[in-house]
């Protein structure tokens, strides 16, 4: 170890750099190469400290080490001399995975090899662009963006040292401008900001809730899924991501690979058909068929049915529909299941490969990271093809042998299992099979099958990663890429599919659907629009990290798409009855309610106006109170839309004092004294309906922490999540709409249809309240 450490810090290391490379086996191996090969050419002392900081970069960032001695020769003959000309050659022999060779003419052009930038070519460079902007220079002195001129001198010199072409920028603005005066030092003024015409804004608020591609702030799921923002490889260059194993037959199925997909980007959604999706689902969606989408791909949603004993044919069916829901539109829906024959042919030849055995340890002896060795992992491979066809033949119970793949995963789990036993039908193989593959061995496979180019998948599946790579190549055939990003998760709710099953049998909820729930048929029912779901979706973000949010951010987004796209009508929810004294007995007209008042453009319904209206019980009070802007004794109210203000004359009660009745007077709001201070909505010849409010769920962010809630998430619920109120008021405008048309109930929040309605009686659903609280005075 000291000889290692002598020879780094030789070529101009530190001790303490030094010493942590040496706790780096691979690295260690990889420079001590390196170094001996500059010696060779330059002797034991030839090697300076330009010379080393270069091999040492080389040997830290080359991940396929054929390529060592060819790059380190080219360093130690000083044909590679800057860290430009290192970073472009390893960037150039990604290209070459294999033992290929390189045309050296063609790398040498790439690479800039050999290419020395003499300081005069600099000098003149930099005096050619100061020139150019020198007008502006003058004008703008050193408030002048000077990363201007650095950025079209470097184009101009692409091999010269970036430090260097700085300082002679320095040297000849000084020269130019002379040194900077008080006035140069000054803060540049921050620019004003242009008010956007109200109705341009507003269009552009349109435009984000009928195409769900336009970000109201930052940029779009859409643009944040194109181009280089998530610096995917390209397709057919897969060999260029870190981590992926290059084998002898990896060019060539690359070749074929390209010559079925046409260089198209595939993706796929793969959810297992044993739930209903959730909001975390939805980040999915987005990301899979959203990526491909961006980039003119395709994507498919493919059923991971290998698990008959929890599939239902009802989560397929709700499935589909919630990824259309969202707006996607699959290329082909395709079933694992699909593959069961070919998936059997390649365990086989897995085994054949001496990769694969028959295991008869059980389930609870394989549990957890540090499950003893199976006294099988060395049985003869004859020995295993055996049993694996017994297996097959339905010649052993449950539980009495597995198909074990011999690896390591990177969580340090020993041999994963690839077929099991189960004595189940399946819902679309019947009977043929009872040996079903497992999730590590059928998914990269099905991806491979599919052509699939990028399999997107959450964080957690980051420690499946090489055990994906190692699978297709032990089986010779073509391996995608696997590329992670991270998990949506809310607070004040439960995803796990066991979980929400146990609020459902034990009647907390009524089903999956249930309005109070996060999941994605919950949020549908509840009202909230697959376009705001979207819209959460793209402001989290395209992020690697696991996101937890909170639920008002997405109610957010919903208000912002229902503002704009639920109409307005009138409701009462709690009424109170008002008749007028100063008509005629028989007096109605009717009173024209724009859909959406901000832009009566957009359409009008009628409702009647008569002597008898109903009005919320909290837009009157008896007793004035200070701040309080509507209906008492002495005050009068004006009702909205109608053009009529209301004094009160007389407060009716019954036999408990609670006030049932109030007789009012009205007037024009043109012949009112004075303008009233309030309008309040109202409702007239309304029809009744039934309305649910909805708070939370659960009463603490994290109902699954124990630390947090000792009690388990069934402790933790909130007996007050749902309000019914079961002789509300609507205007009769709303007779006609259909299961999930959306309303904004003015003053009170947005509404939407409920599937329980029925010809006789409606049923709304509370989907997200107003910004303002309607209950503040």
């Amino acid at each position: 170890m000291a000889d290692s450490l002598t020879l780094f810090t030789s070529i101009g290391l530190s001790e303490q750099k030094a010493k942590e490379t040496l706790k780096n086996e691979v690295l260690t191996s990889a420079l001590k190469d390196a170094i001996n090969r500059a010696q060779a050419v330059n002797g034991a002392s030839g090697v300076d400290r330009a010379m080393g900081t270069l091999l040492y970069s080389m040997a830290s960032r080359l991940r396929d080490t054929k390529r060592l001695v060819f790059l380190s020769d080219l360093i130690a003959q000083r044909k590679i001399s800057t860290e430009l000309q290192l970073a472009a050659a390893l960037e150039f022999v990604k290209s070459y995975p294999q033992e290929d060779s390189i045309n050296q003419a063609e790398f040498e052009n790439v690479c800039g090899v050999g290419v020395v930038v003499t300081p005069e070519q600099i000098e003149e460079a930099v005096e050619a662009v100061i020139n150019k902007h020198k007008e502006s220079l003058l004008k703008e002195r050193y408030r002048y963006n000077m990363g201007l001129l650095m950025g079209e001198a470097r184009a101009a010199l692409k091999w010269a040292d970036g430090k260097i072409i700085k300082n002679e920028v320095d040297v000849q603005v000084l020269h130019l401008l002379g040194a900077k005066t008080e006035a140069d030092l000054e803060k540049k003024p921050k620019p004003q900001k242009v008010k956007v015409p109200e109705n341009e804004g507003k269009a552009k608020k349109e435009e984000v809730a009928v195409s769900g591609e336009v970000q109201p702030e930052g940029k779009s799921l859409m643009e944040q899924l194109r181009g280089e923002a998530l610096k995917f490889h390209k397709t057919g260059e897969n060999y260029k991501t870190e981590g992926y194993v290059v084998t002898p037959s990896t060019m060539n199925l690359l070749k074929k690979h390209m010559e079925i997909t046409g260089g198209q980007i595939r993706t796929r959604f793969p959810p297992e058909p044993n739930g209903i999706l959730h909001i975390g689902h939805a980040k999915a969606i987005n990301f899979n068929f959203g990526y491909a989408k961006a980039n003119n791909g395709i994507c498919f949603l493919r059923y991971d049915d290998t698990n008959p004993e929890k599939e239902e044919e009802k989560y397929f069916t709700a499935i589909k529909n919630m990824v259309e829901w969202l707006g996607y539109e699959p290329y082909e829906i395709t079933h694992a299941s699909d593959n069961f024959q070919q998936l059997y042919d390649l365990a086989v030849d897995l085994v054949r490969r001496g990769h694969a055995y028959v295991c008869h340890q059980r389930g609870e002896e394989l549990k957890g990271h540090n499950a003893p060795a199976s006294p099988w992992r060395d049985r003869p491979t004859e020995e295993s093809l055996v049993l694996f066809e017994r297996m097959k033949k339905g010649l052993f119970a449950e539980g009495e042998a597995t198909l074990r793949m011999k690896m390591v995963m990177e969580d340090g789990k020993m041999d994963p299992v690839a077929y099991r036993i189960k004595y189940t039908a399946h819902h679309r193989t019947g009977d043929k099979w009872c040996i079903y593959p497992t999730y590590d061995y059928t998914h990269c496979l099905c991806d491979s099958i599919e052509n699939i180019t990028h399999s997107l998948c959450t964080k957690e599946f980051q420690a499946r990663r090489s055990s994906y790579f190692w699978l297709c190549n032990a089986l010779d055939v073509y391996c995608p890429v696997q590329w992670e990003y991270g998990r949506l998760n809310l607070t004040y709710t439960v995803v796990s599919k066991r979980k929400i099953i146990k609020l459902v049998e034990t009647g907390v909820v009524r089903d999956w659907d249930d309005p109070r729930l996060f999941t994605l048929t919950a949020l549908r029912r509840r009202g909230f629009p697959p376009v705001a779901i979207n819209n959460f979706c793209a402001r989290v973000g395209v992020t690697v990290a696991q996101v937890t949010m909170e639920p008002h951010l997405l109610e957010a987004c919903v208000r912002e798409v229902l503002n704009d796209t639920a109409p307005r009508v009138m409701a009462v929810l709690e009424p109170l009855k008002i008749t007028i004294t100063n008509r005629p007995t028989d007096a109605k007209s009717d009173v024209q309610v724009p859909n959406f008042p901000a832009n009566e453009a957009r359409g009008s319904h009628v409702v009647p106006f008569t002597n008898t209206v109903f009005i919320e019980q909290s837009d009157f009070r008896e007793v004035m109170e200070k701040g309080y802007k509507r209906l008492t004794p002495d005050q009068p109210v004006g009702l909205r839309h109608a053009g009529y203000v209301i004094s009160l004359q007389k407060v009716i009660k019954d036999a408990e004092g609670k006030v049932v009745e109030l007789e009012v007077s009205c007037c024009l709001s043109t012949e009112a004294k004075e303008k009233p201070k309030a309008f309040i909505h109202w409702v007239s010849q309304p029809l009744t309906c039934e309305v649910r409010l909805y708070e939370r769920l659960f009463l603490h962010k994290n109902p699954e922490d124990q630390s947090e809630v000792p009690g388990g998430f069934l402790s933790d619920i909130n007996p007050n999540s749902m309000d019914i109120i079961t002789s509300a008021l609507v205007d009769r405008s709303v007779k006609a709409a259909k299961v999930l048309d959306k309303f904004q109930f003015e003053r009170l929040g947005y509404f939407s249809l409920d599937p329980d309605s029925t010809a006789d009686k409606l049923v709304f659903n509370r989907t997200v309240t107003l910004k303002e609280d309607p209950g503040k005075i």
